[in-house]
């Protein structure tokens, strides 16, 4: 199922997260093998622990919820923050990439979503945020686009609605804020049971996980 789904997103030029969380290294080691750099974890502690344990060309994705404290743990090799919802946690991740001498690419989360359990901001929220941003300079962030969850259900079109809005709020922000930044291009949305959606409707990064290793652990 992976070489398939990696020549529909090629194809599409759109980025493949292979979301890792809960396999182990040895079946991450295996995708690497055929030709995957992109893995996504959504746990700090369980992301650092494959780090160490495999090779050093792999681009790791935090794509869960990330508490302040935790940033410090990841900031030495991490390739992208995707769920970043306030100036407080972009400040620590500000101050933590500076130590290491790094930049940190990280997404904008929105709440895109008919679910309350889900994470993030609006678009006036994310719009003062970046305004936050402009006024005490983050050169070691690199704000480099929007990443979302559909509503979990069967309702496709809920779901391609859902991922239309992401669109919008990515070509809002882009055309007032980042017109001329080719770093601010990513829309981080679908997952396995959506990302031909999500791809027809712009997605430029989708996360798939047990579409590629099979039902979680």
């Amino acid at each position: 199922m992976y070489s398939e789904i990696a020549a529909f997103t090629h194809q599409h030029h759109v980025t493949l997260v292979a979301v890792s969380k809960t396999q182990p290294v040895e079946a991450i080691q295996a995708l690497y093998d055929m030709g995957q750099r992109d893995f996504g974890e959504n746990k700090v502690q369980e992301m650092t622990e494959k780090q160490t344990q495999l090779p050093d060309d792999i681009r790791w994705h935090l794509i869960g919820h990330l508490q302040k404290n935790k940033v410090k743990y990841i900031a030495p090799f991490v390739h992208m923050i995707h769920a970043v919802e306030s100036t407080e946690l972009l400040t620590t991740i500000q101050q933590q990439a500076l130590k290491h001498n790094r930049q940190i690419k990280v997404l904008l989360q929105f709440h895109i979503a008919d679910e309350d359990t889900k994470y993030g901001m609006n678009l006036e929220e994310a719009i003062q945020l970046i305004e936050n941003v402009r006024a005490i300079p983050f050169p070691n962030i690199i704000l480099s686009g929007v990443m979302g969850m559909a509503t979990f259900t069967e309702n496709m079109e809920q779901v391609r609605k859902e991922f239309r809005h992401l669109k919008n709020i990515f070509d809002t922000i882009k055309s007032q804020f980042f017109p001329n930044d080719d770093a601010f291009c990513h829309i981080s949305m679908g997952m396995s049971g959506d990302y031909p959606i999500a791809i027809a409707e712009g997605a430029t990064m989708v996360r798939i996980g047990s579409a590629i290793f099979g039902a979680r652990n």
